[in-house]
């Protein structure tokens, strides 16, 4: 009974994407296809082959290494509002973490090491390697692949940074997917602080976490490809050879410049962000400003949450548990998936059964929220100005395929719990 509500939710979510389609005669069913199996197959061979989940684990470890690295400027230069130790005692209240100065940097430190790996022909071959396999398998190009692929170690900004070059030549459906997969997953700085949340409600959450993020790129790439088709890469074809004008002399001169061009990004980055919450936050204070429905204020949460119910169903959640899910899904799309997980684990067992919990830890599982299409637009505008019309076009189309993404992660698990 678990694999048919699986496979009855799968369907529910792939029907939404195709009444959404803006061309269902060109939809690629192969590439579709492909993306879902995909999905299902890393599941499974994550979460019974213990050796491979193992591997993943110390392959995000050694990705946190740029992450330390990335503090080890910013304490330097920002002290403790970078991460350097707190001079004094936090009360209980709030969180030392400070974005602008703490997270976010990472962007100007992947902005420096692309460029470097550009100049040294690196990851050009990392994206004719990745062409050859995923045209075969999947049938998307290599620089999408790349993207999609990195998004599991880095995030949805840092990712497209190091395929850069290849922006303006993407069709507009590989840049939609580009963006789905990056709101469709989470960065690996940010899965071992998942983990901890949910350790105690959750058992072996570090493990769920970290398979949900990785299987959600390969669905992302299938809902993008059904909301806004595009050609596949064919055996033949090829990523066009990057031309970079005026390249740079030596190495430390493409350091220079990528560290320049992160600058720009992370402004970008910044200043969307900033007014897409603000927006939300101005709406939230209009529908406060109505009388209470059914007892209590109306906001974005709450009315995204009715429109998460018949979803969370369909992914496997058990009646009794619906309310609550609904709740947290709700919070994720308009706040962000740490205020969901905070939440869920808070909930009472009497709220949520065991295997509610797993499913809700896989789709809550992405950085589909309205904060993050800020981020996302202002930094890809930033990378690819000529694409800035494509990009901030698809950014809320993005959201949803991101969310499709992760909701079908959660009957997928369903299936398999």
């Amino acid at each position: 009974m678990n694999v048919l509500h699986a496979l009855f939710g799968l369907a529910c979510l792939l029907g939404l994407a195709l009444i959404f389609s803006e061309n269902r005669s060109a939809i690629p069913w192969r590439m579709v296809v492909a993306g879902v199996g995909l999905q299902a197959a890393l599941a499974v061979l994550l979460l019974k082959f213990p050796p491979a989940s193992v591997f993943m684990a110390q392959l995000a470890a050694g990705v946190g290494a740029l992450d330390r690295a990335t503090e080890a400027g910013t304490s330097f230069v920002f002290g403790y509002l970078g991460g350097a130790p707190l001079p004094f005692e936090l009360n209980g209240k709030g969180s030392p973490l400070i974005l602008a100065f703490h997270v976010f940097p990472l962007i100007l430190v992947i902005c420096a090491l692309s460029a470097l790996l550009f100049h040294w022909g690196i990851m050009q071959k990392v994206v004719a390697g990745m062409a050859f396999v995923l045209r075969r398998s999947v049938g998307v190009g290599g620089a999408l692949g790349t993207g999609a692929a990195v998004n599991f170690f880095v995030g949805m900004v840092e990712s497209p940074i190091l395929i850069r070059p290849y922006l303006a030549q993407m069709q507009r459906g590989e840049l939609f997917a580009l963006m789905s997969a990056g709101m469709a997953g989470i960065a690996g700085s940010v899965m071992v602080i998942y983990g901890h949340i949910l350790g105690a409600a959750i058992p072996e959450a570090f493990g769920h976490v970290l398979t949900a993020a990785l299987i959600s790129a390969p669905a992302a790439i299938a809902v993008a490809a059904i909301l806004i088709p595009f050609a596949p890469r064919l055996p033949g074809d090829g990523d066009a050879a990057i031309v970079i004008e005026d390249p740079p002399r030596n190495a430390l001169e493409a350091l220079a410049r990528g560290t320049s061009d992160g600058i720009i990004i992370l402004a970008n980055v910044l200043a969307q962000m900033i007014v897409l919450l603000a927006l939300v936050a101005l709406v939230n204070f209009m529908l406060g400003a109505l009388p209470d429905l059914w007892g209590a204020p109306l906001s974005l949460q709450r009315v995204f949450s009715w429109l998460y119910r018949p979803l969370a169903f369909a992914i496997g959640i058990e009646p009794a548990d619906l309310d609550a899910a609904a709740r947290l899904l709700g919070t994720k799309t308009v706040l962000n998936e740490f205020i969901a997980y905070v939440d869920l684990a808070a909930t009472p067992d009497s709220a949520l059964s065991l295997r509610s919990r797993l499913i809700l830890l896989y789709a809550l599982c992405g950085f589909a929220n309205f904060g993050s299409v800020g981020i996302l637009v202002g930094g890809l505008c930033a990378m690819a100005p000529e694409r800035k019309h494509d990009i901030v076009a698809l950014g809320f189309r993005a959201l949803a395929s991101g969310t499709l993404a992760s909701l079908m992660g959660g009957a997928v698990i369903g299936a398999l719990i």
